[in-house]
């Protein structure tokens, strides 16, 4: 899968399915119209379409895969896991063991890969078509039934044995062959993928319950009544089977015989209610049609799941990939209406290849003025007209055998038959077979087919009692299965209008009509196909037969097929759309008058404002084309191929297409691929170029914000600081001031005496010295102490210093002012500035500062002193 999703070209590589699946992903990454894909697989039954379809999901489900994990819980598993663990669940309960094939698919499958525009796998869904239902009661010799019954017969635990009653080597009709061991009855595998779709355990074997109970049912056997009036008795063991039934289903196993075995008629204006009693062939195909209409409805049910947990809402997808599965062509001994729906439905899926491959493509090269010789093929138109053509073929016969209300003769459908489609020259019968039939030329060969119970099948009846029955069920799945709703509720009011004019909804016209769906959807998409061979009829491994497989390639159109692709061009693009995907391959020129508008091809005016015709807006579109070309390959000329009308040109240039081959196309992507590196390239060196001139702009205007900013910063510091210091020296200037107002208002307190002159002094020292020989009285206030301290002399310690502290400091109790003399030693005036010089008086008065009175020590002082400003920090100031 890597080999082939990395290769640059898928054409050098040897054939694979992953080749096709990759071109179809790489069409849907490229967006070339139709953008959605559908691959067709195909072949006879065991020729391995089952196998390939597996491969094809596996191989989307990794290259699509998204690399971001799913939201919700780890329970949740993603989409890819999902959409593969549905193979397994569908092929146990849809595929079987024919004679031709372990493992064939018993019904249609078309499996739509959703994709977003990322294109990773977002979502699928699946559209089944024709369930072989009948295979649940009916086997043929040496077949199976679906696997879904042997895995639950071989892999239930011995608890669920005992729960559902299946003892190990038990026998059931309806199992026929289950010696035979397959890797298809793995029961665990079915258990584990049912459960990653989201059906829990509890749901799961309620589902399986319901199943064990139809193996109960099919062992129910009846004897022919005795009298026609009488009920059909039950065989010896038959008994126990329908009580088991009964338990299995949660119904009365009365309500079930009587289903069973007694018809409920409605007749008459008055609605009169008739019970007939059934015979043995009657109640067979009674219980048979239980069975069938139970497993159907749980196969449409475990589909809606599937595609519940797959499926999201169209808006989260843009483009699909579809893969479409169907049941190979059939050919048995014996072959009823199942095989003829089966062919009919390959023979409209090779009508839909010769078409679009065989007819279309060179209808085509012929209109868009290519030299082409036709190719022969054989057109398979006439056998489908055969089979669904209007105003007669075989379905439009069998829809009105079905709404005749009489019962139904082979022999009388045979003659009917012969007589509307003897001048088909695809239909023909064996005329020496004792049994009615009739023989269709298929495609593929010609297969004989019994008319005996066709138009039984094609009716596919269901009696109501059988519904009710199912409906008053008190098992939850079948209540889910048979929901009692308006409509059948009002069933019994309108019998009467039913049985007037009945409204029959046929097999054939179920399938028919989602045939045409789904071709509808096969051809609004680009289709692929994809033939599965089959190497040798016994399905035995590495076996060649050389005849068988050339029989199959000439039956199913391949020799033609690969003889037009040899001769022609496998991709063909309108221009307009060409020119939309690659006009950036086209260099650049000067503009020319209206060339450049012509040459683009996209304008719709030109020169002097006339509109362009249709035929001059082709031209031009034709010519920009070839410029295209022209540029590429200047040797090659895309103008037309050879005279020969082998196509040896890689291109050619028809009146609206262009028309390449795989190589001209690889090489296109190739070049588009590097021009838009190239620009790319330009874009993000451009776009960086501007990223760092942007980011230098920044860098430089964040520079210049930055230095402004811290520009203004600075100054607005500055200037706080500034005001900040004048406030301080404006303080300090202002308490400074009062500081020495104070001190020399305590100075003024000092009592003048009479001034004595020292003899022979000078002049100079006339004021000065008297003040010094005089005896001074200060008086100085008791507070503050630090003016008081200030000037005591420092280095005075021991008893003189507090002989010259104590006496300053000595305080009477009154707070009148008193007077302490001191002998003056020399001469001079005392200060608070200076040491004592001699004997001081101090004139205690109350001061006019705050705490002024407050004394440092709680204990009379005897002497005071001057000369320190804090003595004793633990003795004069507290903490």
């Amino acid at each position: 899968m890597k080999e082939y999703h990395t290769a640059t070209c898928l054409q050098e590589l040897k054939p694979h399915v992953f080749a096709v699946a990759e071109e179809t992903y790489r069409n849907v990454k490229s967006q070339i119209p139709p953008v959605n894909q559908s691959i067709i697989v195909s072949g006879e039954s065991g020729a391995g379409k089952t196998w390939t379809s597996r491969c094809l999901m596996r191989f989307y489900a990794t290259v699509a895969t998204s690399s971001t994990t799913p939201k919700g819980s780890m329970t949740v598993e993603r989409i890819e896991k999902r959409v593969l663990d549905s193979n397994p669940v569908m092929e146990a309960f849809g595929n079987a063991c024919t004679l031709r094939n372990s493992n064939s698919s018993r019904f249609g499958k078309y499996i739509q890969l959703q994709l977003n525009r990322s294109q990773h796998l977002t979502s699928a869904s699946i559209q089944t078509f024709l369930l072989e239902k009948t295979r649940v009661a009916y086997q043929a010799p040496h077949e199976r039934n679906f696997h879904i019954f042997y895995q639950i017969a071989k892999g239930a635990t011995q608890e669920e044995r005992v729960k559902w009653n299946l003892p190990e080597g038990s026998h059931f009709c309806w199992l026929p062959n289950p010696e035979k061991s397959l890797e298809e009855d793995d029961f665990d595998v079915t258990r584990e993928a049912m459960f990653h779709l989201g059906i829990d355990h509890d749901v799961q074997d309620n589902v399986f319950k319901v199943l064990a109970g139809l193996l109960h049912l099919g062992n129910v056997q009846f004897l022919e009544p005795e009298d026609e009036s009488q009920l059909c008795k039950l065989e010896d063991h038959a008994k126990d089977f329908a009580k088991t039934t009964s338990r299995l289903l949660k119904v009365p196993v009365d309500q079930l015989l009587e289903a069973l075995r007694i018809r409920t008629i409605t007749a008459g204006k008055q609605q009169q209610i008739f019970q007939k009693p059934c015979l043995k062939a009657e109640c067979e195909t009674r219980r048979d049609c239980l069975a069938k209409v139970i497993y159907s409805n749980v196969f449409d049910w475990l589909v809606k799941v599937i595609n519940g947990n797959i499926y999201a809402d169209p808006s989260e997808w843009s483009n699909f990939i579809g893969l479409l599965d169907v049941y190979g062509f059939e050919s048995f001994p014996e072959n009823h209406l199942e095989q003829l729906c089966i062919n009919y439905a390959n023979e409209k899926l090779q009508q839909h290849f010769v078409s679009h491959f065989l007819k279309a493509q060179q209808e085509e090269y012929a209109m868009e003025g290519l030299e082409w010789s036709f190719v022969s093929y054989q057109d398979n138109q006439s056998c489908l007209d055969a089979i669904e053509g209007s105003p007669i073929s075989l379905f439009s016969l069998l829809n009105e055998e079905c709404r005749l209300n009489r019962s139904s003769n082979a022999s009388q459908f045979q003659t009917r038959i012969d007589a509307a489609l003897s001048s088909n020259q695809c239909i023909s019968r064996d005329r020496f077979s004792k049994k009615p039939n009739f023989i269709v030329s298929h495609y593929a060969g010609s297969v004989c087919y019994q008319v005996e119970d066709m138009v039984e099948k094609n009716k596919d009846p269901v009696p109501p009692e059988l519904v009710m029955m199912l409906q008053q069920s008190q098992d939850s799945m079948l209540q889910k299965l048979f929901p009692v709703s308006a409509v059948s509720q009002q069933t019994k009011k309108n019998d009467i209008k039913a049985q007037t004019k009945p409204v029959v909804v046929t097999v054939v016209s179920k399938f028919k009509g989602s045939l045409e769906q789904l071709m509808a959807i096969l051809h609004s998409t680009t289709p692929h196909y994809i033939r599965c061979i089959k190497p040798n009829v016994e399905c035995e491994a590495a076996v060649f037969r050389k005849d068988e497989v050339l029989c199959q390639l000439e039956a199913c159109g391949i020799v033609e097929a690969i003889n037009i692709s040899a001769a022609g061009y496998p991709i063909r693009i309108s221009f307009r759309s060409f020119l939309e995907r690659y006009k950036l391959l086209k260099k650049s020129r000067k503009p020319n008058s209206t060339s450049v508008q012509q040459g683009n091809g996209l304008a719709h005016d030109i020169g002097n404002g006339w509109a362009a015709s249709p035929e001059d807006e082709d031209k031009a579109l034709h010519s920009a084309v070839q410029d295209i070309f022209q540029q590429m390959h200047p040797r090659v000329s895309p103008l037309g191929p050879t005279e020969s009308g082998s196509c040896a040109a890689p291109v050619y240039c028809g009146k609206t297409k262009v028309f390449m081959t795989n190589s001209m196309l690889e090489l296109l992507e190739a070049r588009r691929a590097g021009v838009l590196s190239e620009k790319a390239s330009c874009i993000q060196y451009f776009w960086q170029k501007f990223k760092r001139r942007k980011l230098e702009r920044q860098r430089r205007c964040a520079t210049v914000i930055q230095s402004a900013v811290r520009s203004w910063l600075a100054r607005r510091h500055f200037q706080r600081v500034r005001r900040a210091a004048t406030v301080i020296k404006r303080a300090w200037r202002k308490w400074k001031a009062k500081m020495e107002a104070l001190a020399d208002e305590e100075l003024d307190y000092v009592e003048e005496k009479p001034l004595t002159f020292v003899p022979g002094a000078a002049s100079s020292q006339s004021r000065a010295e008297p003040k010094k020989s005089q005896s001074l009285s200060a008086r100085i206030p008791f507070w503050p102490f630090g003016l008081v301290l200030s000037m005591v002399p420092v280095m005075v310690c021991g008893f003189r210093r507090d002989c010259a502290l104590l006496p300053c400091l000595q305080v009477s109790q009154r707070h009148d002012c008193k007077k302490a003399g001191a002998e003056v030693s020399g001469n001079g005036v005392a200060s608070i500035r200076a040491a004592p010089q001699g004997s001081i008086r101090f004139h205690c008065k109350k001061s006019p500062l705050p705490y002024a009175d407050t004394r440092p020590h709680t204990h009379n002082c005897v002497l005071t002193g001057l000369n320190r400003i804090l003595l004793d920090s633990c003795m004069l100031l507290p903490g």
